[in-house]
């Protein structure tokens, strides 16, 4: 885990939730842009991924690794005394649903970006049926993602710059796959238990990795009382990769700057 202070006066912090097979090390840009714009930020690599230490790269044993490790970085968060938002970026997103659905904690809103809640290709079903017996007698056996980098951007820079990173996870377990099958099913499962906290969905309307119709279908099934869905036309599943993150990120800035103005801070900035 790691702590990015803001760039002068400090008025919220924000809580970033980083993607399957990748790792904070991707996230420079907008960790960037939310300091310059008076955010703390906590961000760190998920178990099994980036640089944590554990001997099995792209394993797990539960999903429930990837929600107790984010609930440390919330307890961080906390020590600034400061509004806290989450941000979680596709399997970061799930992974922030499912710590929301699980654990009462206090937060002042979530920016999801194309949360992992459905995927637009899944294994033949006589993979995925051998996979369910997999999990049982092999956990642990390996298996190529097949998930290309000109998958989720069109921004040539990052592809070149995925390209060459060697912590970039390109095998995953079996029971990483059966964990994150069954995690997309409990989102979906106990939606009701998700709390009443100003939410932004905002998902790349070209998305080819993760299911834009069930993203619609979970947010549309959500009875809270503030939420709000923007599909980002021709992008692909790296939102905040794309040509026009600069964008994009005003957008969910926006969000997160009314929210603060509703709870009473008022920006030094403005």
């Amino acid at each position: 885990m790691r702590k990015w202070e803001a760039i002068g006066t400090a008025k919220a912090v924000i809580v970033i939730v980083h993607g399957a097979m990748e790792h904070q090390g991707r996230y420079g840009w907008l960790i960037e842009m939310w300091r310059l714009n008076g955010f703390h930020v906590i961000v760190g690599d998920l178990p099994g991924q980036g640089l944590t230490t554990r001997s099995h790269r792209g394993h797990i044993r539960s999903f429930d690794e990837y929600i107790e490790e984010t609930k440390l970085w919330l307890q961080e968060a906390n020590t600034y005394a400061l509004p806290i938002f989450m941000l979680g970026h596709s399997m970061g997103g799930l992974t922030v649903i499912r710590l929301l659905q699980t654990v009462k904690i206090h937060v002042d809103g979530i920016i999801l970006s194309s949360p992992c809640l459905g995927l637009v290709e899944y294994p033949p079903t006589p993979i995925n049926a051998l996979s369910v017996g997999l999990n049982w007698i092999a956990p642990g056996l390996k298996i190529n993602s097949n998930l290309s980098i000109d998958l989720v951007t069109r921004n040539e820079e990052e592809k070149m710059r995925a390209m060459n990173d060697s912590l970039y996870v390109t095998k995953v377990s079996v029971r990483w796959y059966r964990e994150l099958l069954k995690a997309m099913k409990t989102a979906f499962m106990q939606i009701s238990d998700f709390p009443d906290i100003p939410l932004l969905v905002m998902q790349g309307g070209d998305d080819k990795i993760v299911s834009k119709s069930d993203v619609r279908k979970w947010f549309n099934e959500l009875a809270i009382s503030e939420k709000t869905y923007k599909e980002w036309p021709k992008c692909y599943h790296e939102i905040f990769n794309e040509p026009e993150r600069e964008i994009i990120f005003n957008y969910a800035k926006s969000f997160a700057e009314l929210r603060l103005r509703m709870l009473g801070y008022v920006s030094t900035r403005e």
